[in-house]
């Protein structure tokens, strides 16, 4: 058995009371490992944004988990890449710093290229994410200002617009 450390994260405070969200990727990292041979030690969680490169200072549990992995030259393991980081430039600074950590949801052979590839496509989402909250408040303060749901003129009732 290859020890390990197993690394949980939640992005907001409401999910981190419901402990839903931390549940299930204990019990997605369980039967990673429980399926790929790795013993894990210990667990360390944060309930913290995945977003900017500053993870380590935002997020003591991270900090631990990493710095307990590489001292047992164990893995660190996680259940989607997105609760690692969010962040490519962080991903890639593990991987070149010769940290080992596994996804579950990628599988324990998956190679350095394909990381970078799912790392890209988290820091997109969390691009995605933040478009989608920001439209969502803005569209929520239009309607508080305006409680006929449009903001200014309506499209058309202008007479120069054609």
């Amino acid at each position: 058995m290859q020890a390990a450390v197993g690394y949980l994260r939640v992005s907001t405070q409401e999910q981190g009371r419901s402990g839903l969200g931390l549940a299930a990727q204990r019990r997605e990292i369980d039967a990673f490992a429980l399926r790929e041979k790795f013993a894990i030690k210990s667990w360390h969680q944060d309930v913290q944004t995945g977003a900017g490169s500053d993870a380590l200072l935002l997020r003591p549990g991270l900090a631990a988990a990493l710095k307990e992995a590489k001292s047992a030259k164990g893995t660190l393991i996680v259940s989607r890449l997105d609760r690692l980081s969010r962040n490519v430039h962080f991903i890639a600074g593990l991987m070149e710093h010769k940290i080992h950590f596994a996804v579950a949801a990628l599988g324990k052979d998956c190679d350095h290229f394909v990381l970078h590839i799912y790392a890209s496509l988290a820091e997109q989402e969390r691009k995605l994410i933040s478009e989608r909250v920001k439209s969502a408040v803005l569209q929520k303060l239009r309607g508080q200002k305006n409680p006929g749901g449009h903001c200014g003129r309506r499209l058309g009732t202008d007479k120069f617009a054609r």
